[in-house]
């Protein structure tokens, strides 16, 4: 399909490497890394399901599930007017307008943008920094996107837990340093953790992610799987890595 009318100054289109999608970025806004490609790679989102990102950016997930899974509509919501542009027009570069729709709005106003019990599934890869915590990027955009600006963790958990119906799943990735704030936030919020996987940059290196899902109004068992590393020893993709990206061993 021919771009033009669809790319801005600046744009450029990235091929996602699954069921033929692109995305168009700006390298001037934040562009997605491997924590949302990990994150579409974990959550579950059966056939005929709806499913709800938040705090969707440039429309990376909302795209990624969409190729991935057969959901029946998936919704993206971002509060910034030019990445929610943005993955609206990669929705309709695609022709999955029947499938994907983005929404400009706040996730601290989520009853008046969508109604309770909306979702099977809800996907988030929030802000990870605390209020406070931190030096702020000079850029606004990556600013919202990294820090507990707009929006923080409670947040994010309370649109969550409004979205799902009863017995819907809720992923996340985020930092494991925020696994006690993660943890206390999700129960008041009506959410139980249920699986946890811990991602390491390396083999025998602390974890610098954490892969959740949680059930709203889910029992009380938590599952640990077995961890995911990202790189060898001299660098290079593992092989699980290289599977989640469809990268062959012989590329």
């Amino acid at each position: 399909m021919i771009a033009r009318g669809y790319l801005h100054e600046g744009e450029r289109l990235e091929d996602l490497q699954c069921g033929g999608m692109t995305l168009i970025q700006d390298e001037r806004h934040f562009r997605f890394g491997i924590d949302a490609v990990l994150l579409a790679n974990f959550c579950r989102v059966k056939p005929g399901e709806t499913a709800v990102d938040l705090g969707c950016g440039s429309g990376v997930i909302p795209m990624l599930v969409c190729a991935k899974y057969k959901a029946k509509y998936i919704f993206g919501l971002e509060i910034q007017k030019a990445c929610a542009d943005m993955a609206d027009r990669s929705v309709r570069y695609n022709g999955v307008s029947d499938k994907v729709c983005i929404i400009n709005g706040d996730i601290k106003n989520i009853r008046d943008l969508l109604p309770a019990n909306t979702a099977h599934a809800v996907t988030a890869n929030p802000p990870y920094i605390k209020k406070g915590a931190g030096n702020i990027n000079e850029s606004d955009e990556l600013a919202i996107a990294r820090h507990e600006i707009l929006c923080d963790l409670n947040d994010v958990l309370q649109a969550a837990a409004w979205l799902l119906k009863p017995g819907g799943r809720f992923y996340m990735v985020h930092r494991p340093d925020r696994l006690a704030d993660i943890m206390c936030c999700a129960r008041a919020c009506g959410m139980e953790p249920k699986t946890i996987r811990y991602v390491h940059p390396y083999d025998r290196r602390p974890p610098s992610l954490i892969l959740m899902e949680f059930r709203n109004n889910g029992s009380a068992f938590l599952k640990t799987l077995a961890p995911l590393i990202l790189y060898e020893a001299d660098g290079g993709y593992t092989g699980e890595l290289r599977r989640i990206y469809g990268i062959s061993h012989s590329s």
